[in-house]
């Protein structure tokens, strides 16, 4: 059974007492897996891809949101299951699926939890488990280098988010499930799959992560008064209050804009483009949850 086990592992990251408590925490329970550990995110992949080649049907991903994006990326439709020990600086995935930031307790949920088939988005060929969006979004992610994240945490966006906010609008032209939108100046269009997005904030209130559909918000404010608006009466109920803002599901996006501007996908940043193609993949990868979770 433990060789159908592999641990991949981010060696930037860490949670409770590091890789060697997990590694000793998976030991007491007699599971010895294949070890995968890579310096950066974006070599997860090829390990992923390796421990499947190997016959693995679990894999404890070790790290943060990017980490998991990667790895779901790598796994879907591959049968095998994620079992997530949140160590990065976000964790958004982790936490709205229930998923605590204790190593102790997450390891148990890998192995012990249920097993739920999840939604992922796809962005431009590339899969996504809790947001992508264009504009403010990634500008703030961008300039929220490694370094600057190391050292100050989450605290690294407000930092970056506040260099942004008086980004100049583009022009966008949006098309939700075959129909238009929108056309007009935007600051931020952002897709999620998950509800709970920035500092826990309930960003999508009627997303579910197995729903069979994203979440779409336009966001057209442009200065900081006109963001702390959008901020407030998400903060106080849901930002499609906002006249600043429109939200709608969506199955599938596209989304063209006058100019190329970045964009990203679960807190990583991609080169700026002038086009996105959004759309879900139902059920795409199996996830260990909390059984209360999985009810």
């Amino acid at each position: 059974m433990t060789s159908r086990i592999a641990v991949i592992a981010h060696t930037g990251k860490t949670l409770g007492g590091g890789l060697d408590e997990l590694r000793r925490l998976l030991h007491q329970r007699g599971v010895e897996p294949r070890w995968y550990e890579v310096p950066k995110s974006k070599k997860a992949p090829k390990r992923v891809r390796r421990a499947l080649d190997d016959g693995a049907e679990l894999l404890f991903v070790w790290g943060g949101d990017g980490m998991v994006q990667r790895c779901a990326h790598a796994a879907a439709g591959s049968g095998a299951t994620l079992a997530i020990i949140p160590a990065g600086t976000a964790n958004l995935f982790a936490s709205n699926l229930g998923i605590p930031k204790d190593l102790e307790a997450a390891v148990a949920i890998g192995l012990e939890g249920a097993r739920r088939k999840l939604d992922l988005g796809v962005i431009n060929g590339e899969r996504f488990a809790v947001m992508a969006g264009a504009g403010f979004d990634a500008a703030m992610i961008r300039d929220a280098d490694a370094g600057l994240k190391d050292r100050i945490g989450r605290a690294a966006y407000v930092v970056t988010g506040a260099k942004n906010l008086r980004g100049n609008a583009v022009r966008a032209h949006i098309k939700v499930d075959g129909d238009r939108f929108f056309d007009g100046d935007v600051s931020c269009v952002l897709v999620g799959n998950v509800g709970a997005l920035f500092g826990g904030i309930t960003v999508f209130p009627e997303a579910k992560v197995d729903d069979g559909s994203l979440e779409v918000a336009v966001v057209t404010a442009t200065n900081l008064l006109e963001w702390s608006r959008v901020l407030f009466r998400t903060a106080l109920s849901t930002p499609a209050d906002s006249p600043l803002v429109r939200v709608v599901p969506a199955r599938s996006v596209r989304v063209r804009f006058d100019r190329p501007v970045p964009y990203e996908l679960d807190g990583g940043d991609r080169p700026p483009t002038d086009r996105l193609k959004i759309d879900v993949e139902p059920l795409a990868v199996s996830v260990c949850v909390p059984a209360v979770a999985a009810a």
